[in-house]
């Protein structure tokens, strides 16, 4: 058995990332972590007729990007996962249609892209695939147009909002590699602590992602000093600063070592994003593009990637429910 503790894994065969690749928005763009970009877009349409189409786009473009960086070609990998916010995850199976790879569509909100990742390591440490791509992405105007209010109202935006990240990131997972490698998994339960307000995320996810980070340090024994650095999803400002309150009420300090991609993403000061970013391309593509350049240069060693995802829609919303939330977590080593 390769469970250890409650629900986690040990990956016995460490499963390398081989490369990844990430393409981002103007606003993205703007932000802090521009130069970690492959390939920035100047504008939210990409020379497509709709939001949606762009997203496909996005997916399609950054998904054929990694394939060529990693060397290795379509007809040699075994599996796709991917997904994103979208309706029947449309911005993903239309945009891999013609890649002609075996197709898993994935949803677990903004958690989607650890969720692939974890599922390609269980596929290629059980030998099942080889070489196995994954790919996430959300667009700002698709995801508010599904989720929140149409562009076109205007509508005024709490502090605690998030904005979604309009880009996509891959990763190609591999047998073979001189990593970084994926060492351990661990898959997280929904959280539910009744928060209704579809406009504060970062509150619905971090009891979420509490639950994923101390069943993790509980199941392998380590603690917060064992990785070099710690990353959640996007929680944003707010999620952040109750994840390390409630973190610290359960005997682990992760203040020292801990950030948030929704943070890391913009300038909240300059590009009035209130609490950060969110969305399934928010980890993706900060991990992509920031988190797996600092492991390459050596600079993080281990870490510990938990995405979150807020597991509604706008119907939940309108029927009164409440917001579950999710958290799935890897350890990456170098």
């Amino acid at each position: 058995m390769k469970k250890v503790g409650k629900q986690s894994y040990i990956v016995e065969n460490p499963v390398a990332i081989v490369n990844t690749a990430t393409i981002v928005g103007p606003k993205e763009k703007e932000g802090p972590l521009n130069k970690y970009f492959d390939k920035c877009i100047e504008d939210e349409f990409w020379g497509e007729k709709t939001w949606e189409k762009a997203e496909s786009k996005f997916v399609k473009e950054t998904s054929n990007l990694v394939i060529t960086k990693s060397g290795i070609s379509a007809n040699q990998i075994d599996f796709c996962f991917a997904g994103d916010l979208i309706n029947q995850c449309i911005s993903s199976s239309f945009g891999l249609r013609d890649l002609s790879i075996p197709f898993f569509g994935v949803f677990g909100a903004c958690s989607t892209f650890v969720e692939s990742n974890i599922l390609a390591s269980i596929s290629i440490d059980g030998d099942f695939a080889e070489n196995v791509l994954c790919c996430s992405s959300s667009h700002f105007c698709s995801a508010e147009k599904q989720f929140r209010f149409p562009l076109e109202l205007g509508n005024q935006r709490p502090p605690s909002s998030q904005w979604t990240v309009t880009g996509a990131g891959a990763t190609i997972l591999s047998k073979n590699g001189n990593g970084p490698f994926i060492t351990t998994l661990t898959p997280g339960k929904i959280v539910d602590m009744g928060i209704k307000d579809a406009n504060n995320m970062g509150a619905a996810m971090a009891t979420a992602a509490l639950d994923t980070l101390v069943m993790h340090f509980n199941d392998t024994g380590r603690t917060p000093n064992y990785y070099d650095a710690i990353f959640t999803g996007d929680l944003g400002y707010v999620g952040k600063d109750i994840l390390n309150e409630l973190a610290k009420s359960k005997g682990f300090n992760i203040a020292s070592n801990y950030n948030d991609c929704g943070v890391l993403i913009f300038d909240k000061d300059k590009q009035d994003t209130h609490s950060g970013g969110s969305g399934c391309g928010c980890c993706a593509s900060v991990f992509a593009g920031y988190i797996y350049q600092k492991l390459l240069d050596k600079e993080y060693k281990k870490i510990l990637l938990i995405a979150t995802g807020a597991l509604t829609n706008s119907l939940t919303t309108q029927q009164g429910e409440s917001i579950p939330g999710i958290a799935h977590a890897i350890s990456i080593e170098v």
